[in-house]
């Protein structure tokens, strides 16, 4: 028997052992990173299961709640939600002591983005060594001569930086400082990387909606965001220098540039960051979804994979459209088999 099949016999047996009817839908929280393409897909999966779907008796939708990763993480090893959704991945051993399953949903990039006047999407240079002399506090104006020699053609002010970051535990927050460390052994040293650190400078907003809504009313702020928001709320952002040298505009050919290099097959448990990947065209700051789903495979954890089975199957140009990397088919096949090889009942 396929592995696929297996999977949907493993169901098929759990659903027969309860009675069909309504029941509290399936809960998920985490990632406001990801939230905007979970939510379209949650659309989705309502209105195929009212079409009559075949899929567990289950009569139900997604409620999904962006309370960032860290709190998703939280919420679904405290089984208060079905699943979670993080941009940190997190080691085999911390999912083994959840019991816990990991795997990557969806990539998309996180941008630098600034409220100056004059300065348009795109106009802006970045290093990573720049950035985080930003966020250190030791850059503290936008006339300083490291972001004029980068920029020698843009009227700068001689104003203070605003900076902006996240205050709730957040995944972009992890993979920003992970990039941060990578460009700065003085980030690395005295900052480090996770979903909250100590910033040294600047004032905290809640959430990516919190992000984007300072940012845009501070002159002369700069934060960081996921790619999709940035286009919706219509802010400048910057290129940032890659591993190569080239400074690359965020869109999702850059950011599939980056994801081409992750090699996925060599991970355990997908547990795999992208940040300063190699390559010419590669933008350097990709981050990756994971959903984190309890084991044993029991009712609700299945209708959790169908949901993100169909997802995989019929939501890619929806992840597209929102600016996000689509998984390649090749590692929705990989997770599909994660699927049957770690989430077994009484496993």
């Amino acid at each position: 028997m396929k592995p696929l099949a297996i999977l949907a016999v493993a169901g098929a047996l759990l659903a027969s052992t309860v009675a069909p009817g309504h029941a509290e839908p399936i809960s998920g929280a985490g990632s406001s990173f990801a939230f905007p393409v979970i939510g379209k897909w949650a659309q989705n999966y309502r209105v195929a299961k009212s079409d009559g779907a075949e899929m567990t008796p289950l009569d139900i939708g997604i409620d999904y709640e962006p309370v960032g990763s860290l709190g998703g993480e939280v919420r679904v090893t405290q089984r208060a939600t079905d699943f979670g959704a993080s941009d940190r991945p997190l080691s085999s051993q911390e999912l083994e002591r959840s019991a816990l399953i990991q795997f990557p949903i969806v990539m998309g990039g996180i941008v630098p983005v600034v409220n100056i006047e004059g300065i348009g999407p795109g106009q802006i240079r970045f290093t990573g060594a720049l950035l985080a002399g930003i966020y250190l506090g030791k850059i503290k104006t936008w006339s300083d001569p490291a972001i004029k020699a980068l920029n020698p053609d843009l009227k700068l002010p001689d104003a203070a930086i605003n900076v902006v970051y996240r205050s709730d535990g957040s995944g972009t927050t992890f993979n920003w400082t992970d990039y941060l460390a990578k460009a700065s052994p003085e980030w690395r040293e005295t900052i480090g990387v996770n979903t909250q650190v100590a910033w040294p400078t600047g004032a905290g907003a809640e959430r990516t909606q919190g992000v984007a809504s300072a940012v845009a009313r501070i002159k002369n702020a700069i934060g960081y965001l996921e790619y999709g928001q940035v286009l919706r709320a219509s802010l400048s952002y910057g290129l940032v220098q890659n591993k190569a040298g080239n400074f690359i505009k965020p869109e999702p050919a850059s950011f599939a540039a980056a994801a081409t290099s992750a090699e996925w097959a060599t991970t355990k448990d997908f547990s795999l960051l992208l940040t300063d990947a190699p390559g010419a065209q590669a933008y350097p700051i990709v981050a990756t979804t994971f959903a984190l789903v309890p084991k044993p495979l029991s009712r609700r954890t299945q209708e959790v994979l169908d949901f993100f089975r169909l997802s995989f199957e019929t939501g890619a140009a929806d992840a597209a459209a929102l600016g996000y990397v689509p998984l390649p088919g090749p590692l929705v096949k990989q997770v599909r088999d994660y699927w049957v090889t770690s989430m077994k009942s009484g496993s």
